[in-house]
């Protein structure tokens, strides 16, 4: 699921952290240490929030592809987020799986200090080329 919102960009006096970010949509606001920066936040602010909402099961705005009118001198531009790739990379959340495997192999692995979860997910990162 890709996502589109517009957001706007303004200069403030802050030296150390300059951008302020307003999006709209979400009622979301953050701040960017240059553009480049303020995009990137505003991208992950709109990724954190919109998996909080299809976490919790709340409706989720539609893309908005409008840019609305600034009268200041402010960067108005449109940010997209592929929501699906933003959870794989950061939805570090876990979750209990059952699995069988040969009781030998449970005693080799509490023999060697190996642990299992993150062999699995390991594996599982390299089958599924993530």
């Amino acid at each position: 699921m890709k996502i589109v919102y517009p957001i706007i960009i303004s200069k403030t006096d802050d030296k150390n952290i300059p951008y302020f970010v307003k999006i709209p949509d979400i009622d979301g606001i953050t701040q960017g240490k240059d553009v480049d920066d303020a995009i990137q936040m505003a991208c992950d602010y709109i990724g954190l929030n919109i998996i909080d909402k299809q976490d919790n099961n709340l409706d989720v705005s539609k893309s908005n592809y409008v840019l609305p009118t600034s009268k200041d001198c402010n960067i108005v531009t449109l940010v997209d987020v592929d929501i699906d790739e933003y959870r794989r990379k950061n939805d570090f959340k876990t979750i209990k799986k059952t699995l069988t495997i040969p009781n030998y192999l449970n005693k080799l692995e509490k023999e060697n200090n190996i642990n299992f979860s993150e062999l699995l997910t390991t594996a599982l990162k390299k089958e599924l080329l993530v």
